[in-house]
């Protein structure tokens, strides 16, 4: 997906703030859901959430005021309560300037970790 980044989302030196990034993996990461047909906000209705367990996140050059990025995440892998999510983002050069992996877990309706619904399940599989 593409982003422009604005000036909102820079710092006093026009360069992306770092913690705006990760707004940018979770865009990406809800898009790539949404193109699979899982509507997380049906699963939130039925108290079925996904929460952030475990995130990591290279920073490799910096983004800038009006840059046009290119943002993909791709499904690395998933378990029976957790799926991962491998995103990069890319300057209009193909310069790679950041990459981040991000673990999730299902949570089910008493907020506890629960098995995914093998419906979302079944469209999580790994590409």
């Amino acid at each position: 997906m593409k982003i422009r980044v604005y000036y909102e989302d820079t710092d006093c030196g026009n360069v992306v703030y770092y913690a705006n990034y990760l707004r940018y993996m979770e865009r990406s990461r809800t898009e790539l859901l949404r193109d699979r047909g899982i509507s997380l906000v049906e699963y939130q209705k039925q108290g079925i959430l996904f929460a952030v367990v475990d995130l990591s996140v290279k920073y490799r050059s910096a983004a800038r005021y009006d840059d046009l990025l290119d943002v993909e995440s791709v499904v690395t892998e998933t378990t029976s309560i957790t799926v991962t999510f491998k995103t990069t983002i890319r300057n209009q050069r193909d310069q790679l300037l950041v990459e981040g992996t991000v673990r999730l877990a299902c949570i089910g309706p008493a907020g506890k970790a629960a098995r995914i619904p093998q419906e979302i399940a079944g469209k999580l599989q790994v590409a």
